[in-house]
């Protein structure tokens, strides 16, 4: 306490000497912290993140400065009722000449005493630089009514968004649970539902499209992980159920009437399973290979009846099964990692950091659609001493769900409803190398306060990429609208 007093007086007392946008001078400060959107207090950020504008809240028509300092730079921002837009370059080198560091930002507003500096705030810069793309899709939140989305990437070193694939260009059908192959942009996998539907497959030689129904599975393949090295993609295979509530905190539920997991092989367009995996006893959901490939977690719930009276009653183990990717073939023996019946608790999502060390899945009452429970939070497993941890300084008091690693271990990109309960927006946070993970931020934008207070879209399924996506979607579309789906078969 004594230290950040003797700081912030040491702060005051320079303040009075600088000049803030070039004609201000600051006559005091005030005891209050300012009141931002987004919040990047005293957030970790890394070395190549776009500029973290924001907006002091309650500052329209009150004239408004930023300084930002560190490293023996200073970028002074005048504000445009209470927004603030930082220089692209500037913000650049700083950043390049402080990470292992703080910068501090100090806003300053008017008021009838003259310019008065608020309380400074840090944010942490470190060199570990995230992926430099990430995808989603953009769709209204009630998954019900709508007519445009489509899977977009956006450049997180700049504000640069461009589409993977519009759905505009197939009659507005359903575009959905994209895939990519270790964050790589060169392979691409989604679902088209409805007309001109199907699997559809894509890379720089090749596109298809594909009825990924047979006799022997529940329906076509839904929630899908790519294989890290081989030409496999685990899928869940779902019979599933959407409800809205009128009376319930949480607005909607999707239940399994039925779920198994399978492996599709790409090359020879087969897909393959085993007892443990495809049990009538059990829904068995959201596979992800491990980093080498060699296993295959998944959730796995005892099958309750009658649903939906029972949703409540379903709760999701986390579970593990080897895998042989020369052979295509599965262990015997699954292993459970983290016991529903036990906790009564479920687990979703989960995923294994690429260097095979932690394992991050959300935690939740029930079922499997974290997405809409208020409750869901994201829990840490270490799989080097099976010791598990609700991430304290990144949940909310709203849903957090979805999540995916970064290719270097060190963020963690995820969708959280915290802002205002309804939409889901991307999250950053920074994993250090004991496995701490530090306060996340949200997705900057140019503009933050009228960019998401007019976006009427949720980001759905925020997946890294290390570069970026640059098939073209519209020799997607173009085969997607004039060719048949070429079936897939079953191997026993």
């Amino acid at each position: 306490m004594k230290k950040h007093f003797l700081f912030f007086t040491l702060f005051l007392s320079a303040s009075l000497l600088f000049s803030c946008g070039g004609d201000v001078k600051i006559a005091g400060s005030v005891d209050e912290e300012p009141d931002i959107f987004p919040d990047y207090k005293e957030v970790t950020i890394p070395v190549n993140i776009a500029p973290l504008n924001f907006a002091l809240n309650n500052a329209e028509g009150i004239p408004t400065r930023l300084k930002i300092e560190a490293g023996g730079h200073t970028i002074t921002v005048k504000g445009d009722n209470g927004s603030f837009d930082i220089p692209q370059r500037k913000w650049r080198k700083m950043l390049e000449a402080s990470h292992g560091t703080a910068l501090t930002f100090t806003v300053v507003r008017k008021d009838k005493d003259g310019w008065m500096a608020m309380k400074p705030f840090h944010v942490n810069v470190v060199a570990d630089k995230v992926d430099p793309y990430i995808a989603y899709r953009l769709i209204a939140p009630g998954y019900i009514v709508w007519k445009k989305m489509g899977i977009y990437q956006r450049c997180v070193e700049n504000f640069e968004q461009t589409p993977i694939f519009e759905n505009k260009l197939t009659t507005y059908n359903c575009v959905n649970c994209h895939l990519f192959q270790q964050r790589s942009p060169e392979r691409l996998i989604f679902h088209a539902r409805n007309r001109h539907g199907g699997m559809v497959y894509a890379d720089s030689e090749k596109i298809e499209k594909l009825n990924t129904k047979t006799d022997q599975t529940i329906t076509p393949l839904v929630y899908g992980f790519w294989h890290p090295t081989a030409d496999y993609v685990a899928f869940s295979t779902n019979q599933t159920r959407l409800v809205n509530f009128m009376h319930n905190e949480n607005y909607m539920e999707v239940y399994d009437f039925e779920s198994d997991v399978v492996v599709y092989n790409i090359r020879t367009h087969e897909i393959t399973t085993c007892p443990q995996l495809s049990s009538s006893k059990a829904f068995e959901t959201f596979p992800a290979f491990s980093p080498d490939g060699k296993s295959i977690y998944f959730c796995s719930a005892d099958s309750v009846a009658p649903m939906p009276e029972r949703y409540l009653d379903t709760h999701y183990s986390l579970c593990r099964i080897d895998f042989d990717a020369e052979k295509g073939t599965f262990g015997e023996k699954v292993d459970t990692l983290y016991n529903a019946r036990q906790t009564k608790m479920s687990v979703s999502f989960p995923r294994v950091s690429p260097d095979g060390r932690y394992l991050c899945f959300t935690l939740h009452r029930y079922g499997n659609f974290s997405i809409w429970q208020r409750d869901a939070d994201l829990c840490m497993l270490d799989l080097s001493t099976g010791q598990m941890q609700m991430l304290d300084d990144v949940n909310s008091q709203q849903s957090e769900s979805y999540h995916s690693w970064s290719s270097n271990n060190r963020w963690m990109v995820f969708s959280s409803r915290r802002v205002d309960g309804i939409y889901t927006r991307p999250f950053f946070t920074y994993v250090d190398a004991d496995g701490h993970a530090h306060k996340p931020f949200m997705l900057p934008q140019r503009n933050p306060r009228k960019f998401y207070s007019s976006l009427m879209y949720s980001y759905n399924i925020p997946e890294f990429l290390e570069g970026k996506v640059t098939i073209p979607q519209a020799d997607i579309a173009r085969h997607m609208r004039n060719t048949e789906p070429m079936r897939v078969t079953f191997k026993n």
